[in-house]
């Protein structure tokens, strides 16, 4: 019996997973093929659909496939994504960084032009995603990254080895800003009294009553602390705003990613932080509303 090459795999595997509603189905397939066969790029699928695959890596593949026809997220089956060029370790620990998170990076970079060593604070840094970029692309920047998962602050603690961040970031648990202590402050910005230049979230904002209506790669494996914001989705948003009073430093900016029904309703509730300038709404790369922003008085 002739055995199986790498383009049968690809066309068994593709229709395979349309037949299970696997979106983008070819795709996921020249990934998945890609990293069983230890492949360096998926390009490579090209240049080698008519080699046999033997048994051993039929195996590999076929436990991969079954576990994406199960709707396991991609990421999870292939351990990691890039965010910003940065390779993330992801597993269910916490929400698997998305690309379009990646401008509220170039958001704080923007904001924070001309100011030496500024102190950054993340909120629910998850995968630690964007404190790791922040750290690396922006000069100079201390950063602490707080979460209330222990499981996911020690995600976000091996992706920080492994992108190489030494004393430029720093993580505490905690609920919200009440991780950000004197002493976790002065742990990575060396003055225990330093106020935060640029506060950045990306916190739970699907509403309570979305469960169980979400995609089954959200719903059957992201971890549910990380998704829901409570009846309308912001109640963590409003709770975050609220503690900011007096930890920011003058013209400090709050960047926040929110549904894009939620970006009037912060907007319309703006007067409830008389501390805060509401700066703007502000829309992803592929033009959807994702993000508000605000600055400190």
């Amino acid at each position: 019996m002739p055995q199986m090459t790498v383009l049968e795999i690809l066309n068994r595997t593709k229709v395979f997973f349309e037949k299970k509603g696997i979106p983008d189905a070819r795709l996921d397939a020249e990934y998945i093929i890609s990293h069983g066969l230890q492949m360096k790029s998926r390009m490579d699928i090209y240049l080698n659909f008519e080699k046999p695959l033997t048994e051993a890596e039929l195996d590999v593949l076929r436990q991969m496939v079954a576990r994406r026809a199960n709707r396991e997220p991609l990421q999870h089956i292939i351990g990691d994504t890039s965010f910003r060029g940065f390779i993330i370790k992801c597993d269910p620990r916490a929400l698997i960084p998305r690309p379009e998170t990646e401008m509220l990076v170039d958001m704080a970079k923007e904001r924070l032009k001309g100011t030496d060593t500024p102190f950054i604070v993340e909120v629910g840094t998850g995968t630690g995603a964007i404190s790791i970029a922040c750290a690396k692309e922006i000069a100079g920047a201390k950063v602490l990254a707080t979460d209330i998962s222990e499981d996911a602050l020690s995600l976000a603690r091996e992706n920080a080895e492994a992108n190489e961040l030494g004393e430029a970031l720093a993580f505490a648990k905690g609920d919200l800003l009440e991780a950000v202590t004197a002493d976790a402050i002065a742990k990575v910005a060396g003055n225990a009294d330093q106020k935060i230049d640029c506060l950045i979230a990306n916190l739970p904002y699907i509403p309570d009553g979305e469960k169980g209506k979400l995609q089954p790669e959200v719903d059957k494996f992201d971890p549910e602390l990380a998704l829901y914001g409570g009846p309308d989705g912001l109640t963590l948003v409003r709770k975050l705003l609220q503690q900011t009073e007096g930890k920011l430093s003058a013209g400090a900016s709050i960047l926040l990613e929110i549904g894009s029904e939620q970006a009037e309703v912060l907007k319309n509730e703006a007067a409830n932080y008389p501390w805060l300038e509401f700066a703007g709404i502000h829309k992803d790369y592929c033009g959807n509303v994702r993000f508000v922003s605000y600055k400190n008085k």
